[in-house]
């Protein structure tokens, strides 16, 4: 097996892993996030039902207007982060289950986390 097999592979692992863990109900819809190397994209999504409830991105207009030319890509997650948290709100989402999708918890996603937490949600 090549090495960058071994590295998917081992990401796909880590991924599977953290969404078997935390099961998410319709009380507590879940929290996916998805990050690129230019963009972060969180999404909470009803399992139960298959849907998406709110998202939030830096593709998203609203975040976009916010954002300089100059911001760092954790302040962007922060920002991501207390638009999901207030578009949770006004849906009336207040506990949900974070699903970091195989990413490490730290730098962007934990960025992104922290915000949504200061916004009013608990996970």
């Amino acid at each position: 097996m090549s090495k960058s097999r071994k590295k998917v592979a081992r990401f796909e692992r880590r991924r599977n892993r953290s969404k078997t863990l935390y099961k998410a109900t319709s009380d507590r819809p879940r929290i996916c996030v998805y990050r690129s190397n230019k963009n972060i994209e969180a999404q909470i999504i009803d399992d139960t039902k298959g849907i998406t409830m709110v998202s939030a991105s830096t593709v998203d207009k609203e975040i976009k207007t916010k954002l300089k030319n100059n911001v760092t890509k954790t302040e962007q997650s922060k920002l991501v982060g207390k638009a999901l948290a207030e578009r949770a709100l006004k849906k009336k989402i207040k506990q949900v289950v974070f699903d970091r999708n195989g990413f490490n918890y730290n730098g962007r996603v934990k960025a992104l986390a922290e915000a949504a937490r200061e916004g009013g949600l608990s996970f």
